[in-house]
């Protein structure tokens, strides 16, 4: 299942922090995974706040 948006709560952060403890990279392992990173995180949105979205309708309401 893909994310949808890219915040996660507390709990799930900590518990993927925790599983990736102890693990050694080379800094060449640690560059690729930097660089696949960003360009996956450039293709999730983030998650639109309830306060966006009013001053969307807003927009959208004083437009027409």
């Amino acid at each position: 299942m893909k994310r949808q948006f890219r915040q996660l709560n507390d709990v799930t952060k900590h518990r993927i922090s925790q599983s990736l403890r102890g693990r050694s990279m080379s800094e060449t392992h640690k560059q690729a995974i930097s660089d696949s990173m960003r360009a996956y995180w450039a293709t999730i949105p983030n998650k639109p706040s309830e306060n966006n979205k009013s001053e969307n309708q807003l927009k959208n309401e004083t437009s027409m």
